[in-house]
C-alpha cells in the first residue's frame, strides 16, 4: 500500500531548519517529503529558505531516498512557472503536488493592516492557486495526477487565536479544492485537502512568541489541553494523511478533506 515508486512528487514548503533530533519536532513539509521518499517517490521540494530545504534533502539522502530541492517563492507567479517547467523538463511529469505553504499572523479586521492581510492571502491561498494553475495542465496532459493541499482547522472554526486573515484564507483553500476537484474529475485529476489541528512542529515556538508573549512551555500546555486526546499531533500524522490522499488507494476520493486534529473540531470547548 501507499507505493509511490518512481512517482514525481512536488512538495512546496519542504524545509525546516530543525531535524527532530533535539525534540523540537519536524516540519510538516519536511515530514511529507521524507515519508514520500520512504515510499519510493522522487521528491522535488521547494522552499524560500534554501538552508531549511537542504536539511530535508540531507535527511532523505541519508535514508537512501531521492530528494532534490529548489529555492522558490510560491507567491511569485514567474517563480512557480519556472519551477514547474524545470521539473517537467527534468522528469517529464508531475504525479503529485502537495501545497504545504502557510503562515499565521495575528489580528482582527481592525487591528490588522492591509499589507499583512494581503500577505496572508498570498501565502495561504494564492500560493496554492498559482501552483495548481501551473501544474493542472501538466496533469491533464498526463491523463492523471493528484493534488493535496494542507489547510488548517482555523478554516473550519474559531480556534482561540485572533487570526482572521489566516482563517479566511484556509477556508477559501478548502472551497477552492472542492470546486476544482469537480472541474477536473473528468480529466483524471483528483484534489483533496488535509486539515491539521494543533500540531507540534518547530513553528509552535514562533506562535508562542506571537500569541503567548514567548511563553513556550505555557503555550504548549495550553495547546495540549485544548485537544480531546490530550496532546498535539506531530508532522507525521499530517504526512500520513497526505500520503493516503495522494495514493492509488484513494483513487475514488476527490473533493473532500481529512481532518487530523485529535478530536479538536468535534469538541465544543
Amino acid at each position: 500500500m501507499l507505493d509511490f515508486t518512481d512517482r514525481i512528487v512536488l512538495v512546496t514548503g519542504c524545509g525546516s531548519r530543525a531535524d527532530g533530533s533535539r525534540g523540537e519536532g519536524w516540519g510538516n513539509g519536511q515530514a511529507i517529503a521524507t515519508l514520500m521518499a520512504r515510499r519510493g517517490a522522487i521528491v522535488v521540494g521547494c522552499d524560500r529558505d534554501t538552508e531549511a530545504a537542504e536539511v530535508t534533502r540531507r535527511i532523505v539522502a541519508g535514508e537512501g531516498g531521492t530528494c532534490e530541492v529548489h529555492a522558490c517563492d510560491v507567491t511569485d507567479r514567474a517563480a512557480v512557472e519556472t519551477l514547474v517547467a524545470d521539473v517537467v523538463a527534468r522528469h517529464g511529469r508531475i504525479d503529485v503536488l502537495v501545497n504545504n505553504v502557510g503562515r499565521s499572523e495575528p489580528g482582527g479586521p481592525v487591528e490588522m493592516d492591509e499589507e499583512t492581510f494581503d500577505a496572508q492571502i498570498d501565502v495561504n491561498l494564492k500560493s496554492a492557486w498559482l501552483c495548481c494553475k501551473a501544474v493542472l495542465p501538466v496533469m491533464e496532459r498526463q491523463g492523471r495526477g493528484t493534488i493535496v493541499s494542507v489547510a488548517s482547522v482555523a478554516g473550519l472554526r474559531y480556534i482561540g487565536k485572533p487570526q482572521v486573515a489566516y482563517s479566511a484564507a484556509k477556508a477559501a483553500l478548502l472551497q477552492m479544492t472542492r470546486a476544482t476537484a469537480v472541474l477536473y474529475a473528468p480529466r483524471g485529476v483528483r484534489l483533496n485537502a488535509v486539515v491539521p489541528g494543533l500540531i507540534g512542529t518547530p513553528l509552535v515556538r514562533r506562535l508562542a512568541d506571537k500569541y503567548a508573549g514567548g511563553d513556550y512551555e505555557g503555550f504548549v500546555a495550553t495547546r495540549n489541553a485544548q485537544v480531546p486526546m490530550g496532546f498535539m499531533g506531530d508532522a507525521f500524522d499530517v504526512a500520513n494523511a497526505v500520503a493516503f490522499l495522494a495514493s492509488d488507494e484513494a483513487r475514488y476520493v476527490t473533493g473532500t478533506q481529512i481532518v487530523v486534529d485529535g478530536g479538536f473540531v468535534a469538541a465544543t470547548r
